[in-house]
């Protein structure tokens, strides 16, 4: 934990590293100067220096993200149609982001052909994006698929959970750690019954040794394991991960539930499980051990991978139950439609965070280094809050420097700082919500209607329909008046919100919103446990 309450450990000084949050750092011209790839993958070294379309047709867009847009993509040679994940240069803000997407091409590359895992083809970079080219998988996500079938089943769940599970093991197997299984992540091949489900986003997977221990609170808190709230984790995440989606299947609902991500978090350290609520009376008591052993809150006590495939219910998963559980799909439809609206929102708070938030925090930082040291002690840090707005007791600002200050030395330096006042104004502020209410308030009355989420979800939906805008009705408008408010809006994003995502390139390797909250409400320590 940072000493930040009696005098700051001096500290000598020492070159002051370029910035990048500021113009010394990455600037407007970056597409020109960055090389992203300072070398390609074994066997795809012929690719470097080569242009994208000598080789590919790049065709309609499929899907936009914070930093790039997937597009379908022809290879002019064998006709055979695959994916293209444009990364844009210019949205890599820090170098951060550049180890981010070399670690995302290393891991996609070193993990061996799978019929469930989504392969990497090809790779380029230019001067504007890197281009990733992998298979195309346009069967349509994990809960659409069981939506609209006329029949789902406990049957029908274990099939799912044994890929699911044998993705992680796969993983796991290569040194890999996943980090963000999500129902999301995984894609049908193609539309056939019996197309292979495939994951396809590893955007926040590391590589790991065993032993190694992490602290970077990542992922979406629906689906996060109780040690990473602690900050102390391992690969057993993934499969806590994979048993949420496992209750998710065989319920309709996420295990940990609460009206705001502080809720969630906690209920997820409480670990309560409710398996008496509908349909619960009609699973299967294997099915039900096996989801107990993946979300046992004790990592070592948890299944491994290779466990939960050798437990009877996936061993036996043909002789499962067959008996249709309708009440999983009504509730699916809705939480797979409220998150569609979750994610394009988060869209439009990750543009409106692009590079308004970093102007000025130089001047801000530079003003409160009173001596000019290239650091911010607690002294500097409460003097300074005030000036830009935040009203904090003092116990409130140790509480946020213990949480930013990474090298537990008393002393910010500018990344941890940059990173506070980031989340600082978040917790205190909600333009960026209200930046994204707005964007789908195309009438601007002050509320959503169907109309404004048709429209508004357009892009996100191919076919918006009038169920789909019914399910996001029935479970965000509260006060049922058929329309929703800003503040059913408010507390439909901060219910299980993935901030880490729409702010990756300030809170990486330190805190997000989560943590804070949890930090103030006293539900979690604050003790900084490092990756080792």
């Amino acid at each position: 934990m940072g000493n930040c309450c009696g005098t700051p450990p001096t500290k000598p000084k020492r070159e002051r590293r370029p910035n990048p949050f500021s113009q010394d750092g990455f600037h407007s011209n970056v597409t020109r100067k960055v090389v992203v790839l300072k070398s390609y993958p074994a066997g795809l070294e012929g690719q470097q220096g080569k242009n994208i379309h000598d080789k590919y047709t790049l065709g309609k867009e499929l899907g936009r993200g914070e930093f790039g847009v997937t597009y379908l993509c022809l290879d002019k040679e064998t006709q055979e149609l695959l994916a293209c994940k444009s990364i844009s240069k210019h949205k890599l803000k820090t170098a951060v982001d550049i180890e981010d997407v070399r670690r995302e091409v290393a891991i996609m590359h070193h993990l061996p052909p799978h019929p469930n895992i989504v392969g990497l083809k090809n790779v380029f970079e230019d001067d504007s994006a890197v281009h990733l080219v992998m298979e195309l998988c346009e069967g349509g996500e994990l809960f659409d698929r069981i939506i609209a079938r006329g029949h789902y089943s406990e049957r029908a769940a274990a099939v799912v959970t044994h890929t699911i599970v044998e993705v992680v093991q796969i993983c796991h197997k290569q040194g890999v750690m996943h980090r963000d299984l999500k129902p999301e992540n995984f894609l049908f091949a193609n539309k056939k019954e019996n197309s292979p489900l495939k994951a396809i986003d590893f955007g926040l997977s590391v590589f790991f040794k065993p032993g190694e221990r992490f602290s970077e609170i990542v992922g979406s808190p629906y689906y996060m394991a109780p040690e990473v709230l602690k900050r102390n984790y391992g690969p057993e995440v993934d499969v806590w991960s994979a048993g949420v989606i496992l209750y998710i299947l065989l319920c309709g609902v996420p295990p940990f539930w609460a009206e705001t991500e502080q809720g969630v978090a906690q209920a997820i350290l409480r670990g309560s499980l409710d398996f008496r609520r509908e349909p619960w009376p009609k699973v299967s008591e294997n099915a039900k051990s096996l989801v107990r052993q993946m979300l046992d809150p004790d990592p070592k006590a948890r299944l491994t991978a290779q466990q939960v495939l050798d437990h009877p219910w996936l061993q036996n998963s043909k002789k499962a139950s067959n008996v249709p559980l309708d009440a999983v799909r009504t509730r699916l439809k809705q939480f797979s439609a409220v998150n569609k609206l979750k994610r394009k929102a988060l869209r439009i708070i990750a543009e409106h965070l692009s590079g308004e938030e970093s102007e000025g925090m130089k001047d801000m930082f530079d003003t409160m280094d009173t001596d000019k040291s290239g650091y911010i002690t607690f002294e500097k840090l409460k003097a300074g809050l005030p000036k830009i707005g935040s009203r904090l007791a003092d116990s409130e600002v140790k509480l946020f420097m213990e949480a930013a200050d990474v090298n537990n030395d008393g002393l910010l330096d500018y990344g941890e700082f940059v990173t506070l006042v980031i989340n600082l104004q978040r917790v205190d502020k909600d333009e960026h919500l209200r930046k994204a209410f707005d964007y789908f308030d195309k009438a601007g009355n002050g509320y959503l209607g169907s109309d404004d989420l048709r429209q508004g979800l357009h892009d996100e939906i191919s076919d918006v329909d009038l169920d789909v805008i019914n399910d996001i009705l029935v479970e965000v408008d509260t006060d049922k008046d058929g329309r929703i408010s800003y503040e059913e809006f408010v507390s439909m994003m901060r219910t299980g919100t993935d901030w880490r995502k729409a702010s990756r390139r300030y809170s990486r390797g330190r805190f997000n919103s989560l943590s804070i909250g949890l930090l103030r409400d006293g539900s979690l320590q604050s003790g900084n446990q490092k990756k080792r």
